[in-house]
């Protein structure tokens, strides 16, 4: 075992990437036992009508009962859902407002698959853990350790002193989150102990890949082996290790990128547009509310540093609280008569649209609460009014192919969406197959003018437990774009969108921004036939329209391991018209060791070829000054 982070300040250089590894590993185990909580359940009668009714998957706990039993709770959950990569138990550990653990007896806690630990404070240092909130590689075998499929999981609001008493020196060197998508870290509050982005303390390789981190205050960081990161308005102590792609913006004590791609380090001074991910929290009273964050402009570093962050405090009594047990028309119904929508832990299965129209609409799902389209369905449909907030949900593709998962804006009705006051997507994933058979044309649509996409996930998937050959899955689950983007304005920070069949992303709207965009092209077209662009060979991972004036990337990557047929070419890894207001800004592609990618952008830049695995091919600026 190491027994130290590579916290020289070097780049650790990563063989390829290949999250197929873990697949004789029974995907198919699907851990779904239910676990005696030593919390309160969130199911009682409520009390008060400010304690609300969260559901069987919800647990909540208070500073007066023992770390052991507290412990205990996390254990059997976490050793349920450890290896529960494509199952369907969801759940919600929220702590109120206090100190959990103490110097002689930490609470350590370890976070598995769709599990959501949260603080219910107001601020992030109401809630103390002392001790340390984790996630380790999954070890697929004894020597086969990595962190590539740790997905779907979330902490945030709360305040980790870490102290790793009782463990190992390996395991006391740091407080370990290795992951890669679809997970996040918000509102945290990290001090006594440095943070790592990997976990050297297992059996090799020890990969991770991407994650995203806002409104924090870290310590000294290890990125180690992780690929690509964002983050964002934040405060870092300091910063070591990159592999290919790391961003950070409007982040106190981010490092330098003059050095780019030596390291590869991408560095905005301030964050042009941002909004902070609204938070379920506990008065004084001890009433439930949830806090919903002001859009910020040109910010730098988090929003609690002088108290409460800025923005509106909404009553739970606001909220239609949903169960999977609800249907569309209930939902529905509880939206036309003015309520704003939260989702409890769980699967859902929606048979038709669930539609925003009112402004300000905040819809807020915890637990990694999961709408599966039935019925070729569009799970959610947000009109293009102003302010509306859709945070915290994972939406599935269902068996019949829909047309969008979610839709954002009607391409024939005006846009009332405003800059002020932007409609914003925070923690918002998006699964085509992997658990079951998905099928959809486009996962994510937007129309309207003046839309934040604050860390999505856009996965078309490249394993799971339907049973598939790679040439099958590319017939079956079908996801044709991942993200289309046709309103003006919009803003993504934190863009990961993988595996579709033809462009993954499309922006066609002007004055666009994508701060960190990551993408693998799919690993399972059968021919280069297959994979063409007219006469074009494959299709760029990242295309803005001919017709597009004004654009900017900042930090992105287009990877390819073209596992199913390793002769295949793609062109270019992005695509853009060649004007002087669309700019690209620190750029990549790299071979994860099967396909090619000719050039980075628009014939420009080496192939990214057999001679370069694992080796990217870096662009700083296109067009060049």
């Amino acid at each position: 075992m190491t027994s130290k982070p590579p916290g020289d300040g070097s780049v650790t250089t990563r063989r390829p990437r290949r999250r197929q590894i873990g697949r004789a590993l029974a995907f198919g185990l699907l851990l779904a036992t239910t676990v005696m909580t030593a919390g309160t359940p969130a199911t009682a009668a409520s009390p008060t009508p400010g304690v609300p009714d969260l559901g069987p998957n919800v647990t909540v706990f208070d500073p007066s009962m023992s770390v052991s039993s507290i412990q205990a709770t996390l254990d059997a959950k976490h050793a349920a859902q450890v290896n529960n990569e494509m199952g369907t138990t969801r759940h919600a550990y929220l702590f109120k407002p206090g100190t959990y653990g103490t110097a002689e007896q930490p609470l350590q806690i370890k976070v598995g698959y769709y599990t959501e630990v949260s603080g219910l404070g107001a601020s992030p240092t109401d809630v103390v853990i002392n001790g340390k909130v984790e996630v380790y590689n999954r070890c697929l075998t004894a020597t086969n350790c990595l962190a590539l499929v740790n997905f779907w999981r979330t902490l945030s609001n709360l305040s980790i002193n870490v102290n790793a008493a009782g463990q190992d020196g390996c395991r006391s060197s740091a407080n370990f989150w290795a992951v890669s998508q679809a997970v996040s870290l918000r509102r945290l509050n990290i001090s006594g102990g440095n943070l790592s982005l990997m976990d050297y303390c297992t059996a090799g390789p020890q990969y991770a890949s991407g994650g995203f981190i806002a409104d924090s205050k870290l310590p000294s960081t290890t990125n180690g082996s992780q690929q690509q990161w964002l983050t964002r308005n934040s405060e870092v102590a300091g910063w070591s290790n990159a592999v290919w792609n790391q961003v950070f913006s409007g982040v106190v004590g981010a490092p330098d990128d003059a050095g780019f791609p030596s390291p590869p380090y991408t560095t905005l001074e301030t964050t042009p547009v941002s909004r902070e991910k609204p938070y379920l929290f506990v008065d004084a009273e001890g009433d439930y509310n949830v806090r919903v964050p002001a859009v910020q402009k040109d910010s730098r570093g988090i929003t609690w540093a002088n108290g409460l962050t800025p923005g509106r405090t909404l009553p739970i009594s606001d909220f239609f609280i949903a169960k999977p047990s609800d249907s569309v028309k209930t939902i529905n119904e509880a939206l036309e008569s003015g309520k704003h929508l939260l989702f409890t832990p769980g699967v859902y299965d929606i048979e038709k649209s669930i539609d925003i129209e009112r402004p300000d609409t905040v819809v807020l799902g915890i637990g990694h609460a999961t709408l599966t389209a039935v019925n070729a369905s569009t799970p959610l449909d947000v009109d293009s009014v102003p302010g509306v907030i859709v945070a915290g949900v994972t939406i599935d593709a269902g068996l019949k192919k829909s047309q969008v998962l979610l839709r954002v804006g009607k391409k024939d009705k005006r846009s009332h969406s405003t800059a002020d006051n932007p409609i914003t997507l925070s923690d918002v994933y998006f699964r085509v197959g992997g658990p079951h058979i998905g099928r959809t044309n486009t996962a994510l649509e937007v129309n309207s003018d003046h839309v934040l996409i604050d860390h999505t996930w856009v996965w078309r998937a490249d394993h799971g437990v339907e049973g598939f050959t790679d040439t099958q899955r590319w017939n079956t689950n079908d996801g044709r774009n991942g993200a289309i983007i046709n309103g003006d304005h919009v803003t993504a920070t934190g863009l990961f969108v993988e595996h579709f069949q033809r462009h993954n992303t499309i922006w066609n709207g002007e004055d666009g921004v994508t701060i960190l965009y990551q993408n693998e092209l799919p690993y399972d077209p059968p021919t280069q036939a297959d994979w063409m662009d007219g006469d074009v060979e494959g299709y760029a991972g990242y295309k803005v329209g001919r017709h597009v004036k004004r654009h900017l990337l900042y930090g992105g990557g287009v990877y390819v391991f073209n596992q199913n047929n390793p002769q295949i070419h793609t062109e270019n890894g992005f695509e853009v018209p060649e004007t002087p207001g669309v700019k690209l800004h620190h750029i990549m592609t790299v071979n994860l060791s099967a396909g090619i990618i000719d050039h980075v952008v628009n014939g420009v830049g080496e192939a990214a070829d057999m001679t370069k695995v694992g080796a990217p091919v870096y662009i700083t600026d296109y067009p060049a000054p």
